[in-house]
């Protein structure tokens, strides 16, 4: 019994055993209650019939004439005796007032007192009613009826059939009921064994557990994801929706005072319920919008079941925050060509001084040797005297060297220095901008087929601010796109993938409180000057 009681039932089995206990039971229930009123009303049906009978008995001539004789038992017996036979009942006794017998199914019994003691309602106060008592006969079910004689009353009709007889009836009737009842709660099982396998095939044959398990790693992950996450129906009702999404549609205590989940996506964020009554079955992707007051880069992607559209994902980050990567990645981007360039470099020269030491030229390879070292010493010298910081001394010496490998000239002004220490924020907005402006500065002049080809860079920490100027002798920029050059995706150069770098250095330098602007060069081509105040 033990080891029964500690047998782990599947969900399907489990579906069986209760949908099939409860339809036992219901129709259990109901078949008691069902015999139990065939039993009451087959009674009452008895019951009528004996005061049926015992009112036409009572009503014969013959039988009120006969308590007039002096033997009323000789005429009256032969009158009932043939009803009794015809109506089916188990007696019919007649008896005068005093309740002595005139007439009963046992000819021995006649003279005697009648038993139960139920005639007093009949004999004294006149009245017709069923009684159930126990008799010579055994417990029946009576019709007791008075005997007027000019409106006096003579003796008193019982009519009775044996409660033996009627529970007969009623169990004949049962037999019925049960197999009827039988057959349903059969019906019934075979219909929970069917409901519990469709069950479990709509819930793709997992346990309850399973399934418990599944939703709270669905809502871990949900709620984990940086990214914000709102699900809705087809008619627009949010169903799901994650932590990054409430913090970027509303503040904290906003966020308390609304009930998302059920809740109309076109009120609670109007922009996505806009966009979703209008591609309510396609999608789209890095679609800009403004959700919370933040600039936001949102996805939608239609829920199908069964090639029927039943809702909508939408998935959403801040701009910035993607922005921030992408800058991260450009300056990665330009220290790995800064390294480049210096290995190119280096090589080049190492298969100079090689060929100068194959021809056996060693006063020129000697001479070589110092020239390089020397312009290596002064610029390592210079940018180590007049930059405090190491990774913008890294940023000029990598683009010095990418300059020298596309035959650029770029210098830097004897007068600049920058012993200012920034902010983490700041100078990582001062990276991301000289990164960008001296990358655009020397692609804008490899682009020249000829000419003067020179980069010029000058910086101070001079004053409340620190400024660096930086121009080239490239195409510049022409007047009417000036106030464009700083927009996200626009570009005056050709391909794809363009108008990000000086769109990030606005967003960054802006964001740290500094300013970069655009003006016309001496060099002939673009002058971009940034501000950056002091702490």
């Amino acid at each position: 019994m033990k080891r029964f009681l500690n047998i782990k039932f599947n969900l399907r089995i489990k579906m069986i055993m209760v949908i099939s206990l409860l339809i036992i039971g219901i129709w259990i229930i109901f078949a008691v209650f069902l015999e139990r009123f065939i039993s009451d009303m087959a009674e009452d049906q008895i019951g009528k019939r004996a005061l049926s009978l015992a009112h036409s008995v009572a009503n014969i001539p013959e039988v009120k004439e006969a308590f007039a004789l002096e033997d009323p038992s000789s005429v009256i017996q032969g009158i009932v005796q043939p009803i009794q036979q015809e109506s089916g009942a188990e007696f019919i006794v007649v008896g005068n007032k005093e309740g002595i017998r005139y007439s009963h199914p046992n000819p021995d019994f006649i003279g005697k007192k009648m038993v139960g003691g139920d005639n007093d309602r009949a004999l004294l106060l006149g009245e017709s009613y069923k009684s159930k008592k126990e008799g010579t006969l055994g417990l029946s079910i009576r019709g007791k009826v008075p005997i007027l004689s000019e409106g006096i009353i003579v003796g008193v009709v019982s009519v009775g059939f044996l409660n033996n007889d009627v529970q007969r009836i009623v169990t004949e009737q049962s037999k019925s009921l049960w197999l009827t009842i039988s057959t349903i709660i059969l019906l019934g099982v075979f219909g929970a064994i069917f409901i519990a396998y469709y069950i479990k095939r709509l819930l793709y044959d997992m346990e309850p557990e399973e399934i418990s398990h599944l939703y709270f790693q669905k809502e871990a992950i949900l709620q984990s994801t940086h990214e914000g996450i709102i699900a809705v129906d087809i008619h627009g009702a949010i169903t799901a929706i994650n932590k990054a999404a409430k913090d970027i549609i509303y503040n904290e205590l906003e966020q308390k005072q609304i009930d998302y989940v059920g809740a109309s996506i076109e009120e609670i964020v109007p922009p996505l319920g806009n966009s979703m009554y209008a591609n309510h079955r396609s999608g789209f992707y890095d679609r800009e919008m403004v959700l919370g007051g933040e600039v936001v880069l949102v996805n939608q992607t239609p829920i199908f079941s069964e090639e029927v559209s039943t809702g909508l994902v939408y998935t959403f980050r801040k701009k910035t925050e993607l922005e921030k990567v992408t800058a991260e990645l450009s300056r990665i981007k330009q220290y790995a060509n800064a390294q480049r360039s210096q290995t190119h470099e280096f090589s080049n020269k190492l298969h100079i001084i090689l060929g100068l030491v194959q021809n056996n030229r060693q006063s020129e390879t000697i001479d070589f040797i110092k020239k390089e070292s020397n312009i290596q010493q002064d610029r390592l010298k210079f940018l180590s005297e007049k930059v405090v910081d190491p990774l913008v001394q890294a940023l000029f010496q990598g683009k010095f060297n990418q300059a020298n490998e596309l035959g650029i000239i770029m210098s830097i002004h004897p007068d600049s220095r920058l012993e200012y220490s920034f902010s983490e924020e700041k100078k990582n907005a001062l990276l991301t901008a000289l990164g960008n402006v001296i990358e655009n500065a020397l692609e804008s002049i490899k682009q020249k087929e000829d000419g003067f080809r020179k980069i010029s860079i000058f910086f101070t920490d001079i004053g409340d601010d620190c400024i660096f100027e930086i121009e080239d002798s490239g195409s510049g920029v022409a007047e009417e796109n000036s106030a464009r050059i700083f927009q996200q995706g626009f570009s005056t150069k050709k391909g794809s993938h363009r108008g990000t770098g000086l769109a990030l250095t606005k967003l960054m330098l802006n964001d740290a409180g500094c300013e970069i602007l655009l003006e016309e060069g001496d060099l002939g081509g673009s002058c971009f000057i940034i501000i950056i105040p002091k702490d």
